[in-house]
């Protein structure tokens, strides 16, 4: 729950007995600007996380709800338990008196009048619409509610840039912007649940909506820089800009335009906000966070880092190899690259420094593995269901289909784990400092939940139905290990995912924003001209251009925004160049993924470098060398559509082990080991073109560099002989 904690999650390294070594792994890091409340406000938003959950499991399962009010509902919750717990700004220190700033309470204070009399008028405006009236009249929505509602949202996110208080206050002006966001969320749930919603993006519009849509649009998108960063709030008014800059803007950037009432009277609808994003966020998404919950609630992801520890820790390099195991297992239950490296980073990097990394190949390792897990079938960290609701192919497909990639990136990871351990001579950990395998194989049942999601989704139930099975399960099965949930820990189940859901859902909801901006504008499809245009001179030139946007669109942002961003702009012209839906969403989203790698702004790598203390710029160009697999993998999907299931089963073995051996080759030429000895720069450049001829599936393709694979096999056998007689035992 939201209890008084340290400020840095640090999951215990410490051996028991057995030699399990990893304690806590399960614990969601607190962020540095959350609240730790105590008393009666700890019990206020334990209450409210817990009832958020239950609304949502409530509802999905049991009583469904219109769906706009659905969502209205879902992204006003997260705006409300968001500013309850995430500062605006930093906290006070003892030093400082516990406050700074003591003005912004006043001013918050009297920020409150129009923001509760907006609130008073939503509420008057639906008796209006009750007692028979067709409309609200403009001069009320306008003067009554809208200029109010602004001026409060307005003054509320100022203010809360410069109050700064103790950890443990309540802050005023974000009291001002709950109300606003419950104001936002009252006016449209009265609006949209009359026939007036038919008039949204028309002359005929209420004033209202535009005026409720501007505030909700600033809520989301403070609430977004308090939990994401700047860079998606950049991207985002980059985006807002345009729709009012385009009608000046030459080439085909240029269109005729839209007024502000027009535009926003649109993006508070289902073709922006309460879209494709927010649809996954509030079903999908949801419930898989709280699956997510319960598992760690029982003590999963201790097992999962065990386990890997076991299975993995004795060969060269042992740690590294944990990373990849740990961070491909929690990445099924973690919804985002950064978060995966905090959770497994902080246990895996100590150690593999321990046994000779350096600091900066630590942190590389683990964010090159963590990234990964967002590709792991069956959850890959919510993109996966942003791609079935997009694409409209079922998430089973989908699934299915990311088992190769997945297989590939982990197996390129681990090559270049394995050979830089090589090089450098590094030990795996002894026997006694590992867990017991024989021990952990007891606990195997502890899959069970994973094993009927994946089960009952093959069986043909509903995603949110395999879901809820699967989270019921989570519980049952804690009764066999020593973790039982009781009432109590589901409770903390609960309030845990409500808390973990509010950084995804209102980065669903900032990306909806942007959704709205290329849906309306249209300048989605003017992009896909332009891919045309670039085709028409190389096709592979395309595909390039295409893979910078979407790793530049991806960059400083969580995956699922990447992804969702990434698909309304590039995915549909990668589409009109003939390419198949899937192909062209997997393209988009591998590259989105490792967005969390790529310098120069590399979330998963500066996280990685804050725990293992190493430069954060180098460690995202060593984990962008470990994860270059990545970015090749992609190309292939274009040429070689086994590598997506979309073939015979013996072209997908061939491709399977083809490109696992291209990916081995691959990762021997980049890092310059091959054959037990290190590599010359000829024989570096022979291994990555073969590498590139296997990854790529045709059948001479594969005899050429196999033939080309020997030659280096060869050529490195002399050169291992020659250092042998040089350098005599």
């Amino acid at each position: 729950m939201s209890t008084e904690r340290e400020l840095q999650h640090s999951p215990r390294v410490t051996e028991d007995e057995d030699h399990i070594l990893a304690h806590n792994v399960d614990e969601e890091p607190v962020e540095a600007n959350r609240r730790l409340f105590d008393g009666w406000l700890l019990k206020l938003v334990t209450v409210l996380t817990i009832a958020y959950s239950s609304f949502h499991l409530y509802t999905l399962n049991i009583t469904p709800l219109e769906t706009w009010s659905f969502r209205i509902v879902h992204v006003a919750g997260a705006l409300l338990l968001g500013f309850m717990l995430y500062a605006g700004t930093r906290f006070a220190t003892a030093e400082e008196g516990g406050a700074r700033h003591r003005w912004t309470t006043w001013m918050a204070a009297v920020a409150l009048l129009p923001a509760f009399y907006s609130l008073y008028q939503a509420f008057a405006f639906y008796q209006t619409l009750n007692n028979g009236a067709m409309r609200i009249a403009p001069e009320l929505e306008t003067w009554h509610y809208g200029w109010p509602l602004l001026a409060a949202t307005s003054l509320g996110i100022i203010l809360s840039w410069f109050h700064q208080r103790e950890r443990s206050r309540f802050s005023v002006p974000d009291l001002v912007l709950m109300v606003c966001s419950l104001s936002v969320a009252a006016y449209l749930l009265v609006v949209y649940n009359t026939n007036i919603r038919m008039s949204t993006g028309t002359p005929f519009s209420p004033v209202g909506i535009s005026f409720a849509a501007v505030a909700g649009s600033a809520l989301i998108l403070e609430m977004t820089r308090r939990v994401a960063g700047m860079a998606l709030v950049i991207i985002g008014l980059v985006f807002v800009a345009y729709v009012f800059l385009g009608p000046y803007l030459p080439g085909f950037l240029g269109y005729p335009g839209l007024s502000v009432k027009r535009f926003f009277s649109q993006v508070y609808t289902d073709a922006g906000i309460l879209g494709p994003t927010t649809a996954v966020s509030s079903t999908y998404i949801i419930l898989f966070i709280i699956f997510a919950a319960f598992l760690q609630a029982s003590k999963v992801g201790d097992y999962f880092v065990n386990f890997a520890f076991a299975a993995a820790g004795r060969s060269r390099g042992g740690p590294a190899k944990v990373a990849i195991f740990a961070s491909g297992l929690m990445g099924m239950i973690n919804g985002t690259s950064a978060g995966n490296v905090v959770s497994t980073g902080s246990l895996t990097i100590p150690l593999m420094k321990k046994v000779g990394y350096k600091k900066t190949s630590a942190g590389a390792v683990e964010a090159a593995a963590s990234t990964g897990g967002q590709i792991m079938p069956p959850i890959m960290g919510a993109g996966a269901f942003i791609m079935a609701e997009i694409t409209g192919i079922p998430y089973t497909e989908i699934a299915i289909a990311a088992v190769i990639p997945a297989i590939l990136y982990f197996a390129s990871v681990y090559f270049m784990v394995d050979f830089e351990a090589a090089k450098t001579g590094m030990r795996g950990m002894r026997e006694d400092e590992l867990p017991k395998l024989r021990r952990l194989i007891k606990q195997i049942y502890l899959f069970i939940p994973i094993i009927i999601l994946i089960v009952a989704l093959f069986q043909g139930y509903s995603v949110i139905r395999a879901g809820t099975l699967a989270t019921v399960s989570a519980a049952v099965v804690s009764w066999l290990s020593p973790n039982k949930m009781g009432i109590r820990a589901i409770l903390r189940a609960l309030d845990l995912a409500s808390i973990m859901a509010i950084q995804i859902i209102v980065v669903c909801a900032a990306a909806g924003i942007i959704v709205g901006v290329i849906s309306l504008t249209g300048v989605g499809a003017r992009f896909s001209v332009l891919l045309l245009d670039v085709a028409e001179a190389s096709q592979l030139l395309a595909l390039i251009f295409a893979m910078f946007i979407s790793i530049l669109l991806g960059m400083g942002m969580p995956t699922t925004a990447a992804y969702a961003v990434a698909a309304s702009v590039v995915a549909p012209g990668l589409v009109q160049l003939g390419i198949e839906p899937l192909t062209a969403h997997f393209f988009v989203f591998y590259f989105a993924v490792v967005s969390a790698i790529t310098p120069p702004v590399a979330l998963a790598s500066y996280a990685a470098a804050g725990i293992s203390g190493a430069n954060a710029m180098a460690t995202s160009v060593a984990s962008f060398r470990i994860g270059i697999a990545a970015f090749i993998v992609p190309f292939m999907f274009f040429y070689n559509s086994a590598l997506l299931m979309d073939a015979g089963w013996f072209e997908i073995a061939r491709a399977l082990v083809t490109a696992t051996f291209g990916v081995y080759l691959l990762s021997g030429g980049v890092l310059g080991w091959f054959g037990q000895v290190s590599a010359s720069w000829t024989s570096r450049i022979m291994l990555i073109a073969a590498a590139l001829l296997m990854i790529e599936g045709g059948l001479w393709t594969d005899l050429t560099g196999v033939g080309l694979a020997l030659v280096v096999f060869v050529i490195q056998k002399q050169r291992r002989a020659r250092l042998a007689t040089a350098n005599p035992a």
